[in-house]
């Protein structure tokens, strides 16, 4: 009898359906975009339709991504967009006294191919060649460093013209140690894959706090723009924090004209951009910092051959990481983990 009744509903339900019985949003209506395609530029301009799959009476539709409204113009919309990356464009259709709302997912990447820009060395000054540097930051002309490792990781204050490590605290040798900036006279220090960072006073780095990390899943680089905190983690998304409650309020994904990148790791801010270098590799990112599109890419490559190389080194360590803007000087000073120099440079379009 229970058998009976499970297919009698099954077949009734059925009926039901194939009668138009289904009055979802997505059984009515689907957003149909200009070539079925779902990867765009910045601001390109889409031809857009409803498929209106049962012929309801439309009496209007509004398109939008992140809350923000899209005019449609001809049949068309331009995908104006704060941010780039993976978005959501929706559709609210009023019908028949009653609306829905239906949505697809796209991408959308920078309008444009980054620039390749390349570098003047300045001058050269000597560096710790034990330290496996992971951040670097300018405060007035004293250069702050974080290394990492576990059991080698430490925050440093540090002369930049000999080298001489002026203060330093060491971090507990469960911590890997990763990205530091300065903000309001306090250092924060980010950790790699224990969830958690650190909070130091800038003159006597006395530890003065600890925080968790929110959906960001680990701890690459820091950086800010005197008002917020931004970290990289590891994945296509930098993380927006607020300095004073640590919680992360946003977040931008980075993106070239075809691709959303995922290799952001050390990070400085300078003049509404975000330099990061690339995990890895000899260069930079120059990535705009409302929208996330790749403006520019700094190579970097030679640097390398200008250091003392170790025996020891596996291919993860000989390479460029650390980047520190000195705003007097307008340069820019960049090293890599255990090297031996640090290079003063200026940045040009190759």
């Amino acid at each position: 009898m229970n058998i009976l009744k499970y297919f009698s509903l099954n077949l009734f339900l059925a009926l039901f359906i194939a009668c138009g019985g289904d009055n979802s949003p997505t059984a009515l209506f689907e957003i149909q975009l200009e070539g079925n395609k779902n990867v765009f530029q910045e601001n390109q301009v889409v031809n857009v339709s409803i498929e209106n799959k049962k012929n309801k009476t439309i009496d209007g539709i509004i398109y939008s991504i992140d809350g923000n409204e899209l005019p449609i113009k001809d049949g068309s919309i331009s995908l104006n967009t704060d941010q780039l990356g993976d978005k959501t464009l929706k559709a609210v259709i009023d019908y028949e006294d009653t609306s829905a709302e239906i949505s697809k997912n796209i991408k959308i990447f920078a309008a444009k191919a980054p620039e390749i820009y390349t570098y003047k060395i300045i001058n050269e000054y000597p560096h710790d060649s034990k330290a496996y540097t992971q951040g670097l930051e300018f405060h007035n002309d004293t250069l702050y460093e974080s290394t990492g490792k576990k059991g080698r990781s430490s925050l440093r204050k540090v002369d930049y013209k000999t080298g001489k490590i002026l203060k330093q605290v060491d971090l507990d040798a469960s911590y890997f140690g990763e990205g530091i900036t300065i903000l309001n006279d306090k250092i924060y220090m980010l950790t790699w894959q224990s969830g958690t960072g650190f909070i130091y006073d800038l003159n006597d780095l006395k530890r003065l706090d600890s925080f968790k990390y929110g959906q960001s899943k680990e701890g690459w680089g820091l950086t800010n723009d005197s008002k917020n905190l931004y970290k990289s983690d590891g994945t296509e998304r930098i993380w927006i924090l607020n300095p004073e409650t640590l919680a992360e309020e946003g977040s931008i994904e980075t993106v070239t004209n075809k691709s959303i990148n995922d290799s952001a790791n050390e990070l400085e801010y300078v003049d509404g951009k975000i330099y990061a270098n690339v995990y890895q590799k000899p260069s930079v990112m120059i990535i705009d910092a409302h929208s996330g599109a790749i403006e520019g890419v700094i190579n970097f490559g030679g640097l390398s051959e200008k250091v003392t190389h170790h025996e020891s080194w596996s291919d993860t360590d000989n390479v460029l990481n650390g980047i520190a803007y000195h705003s007097d000087r307008q340069t820019f000073f960049v090293t890599g983990k255990e090297w031996d120099k640090i290079f003063e440079v200026t940045i040009h379009k190759k």
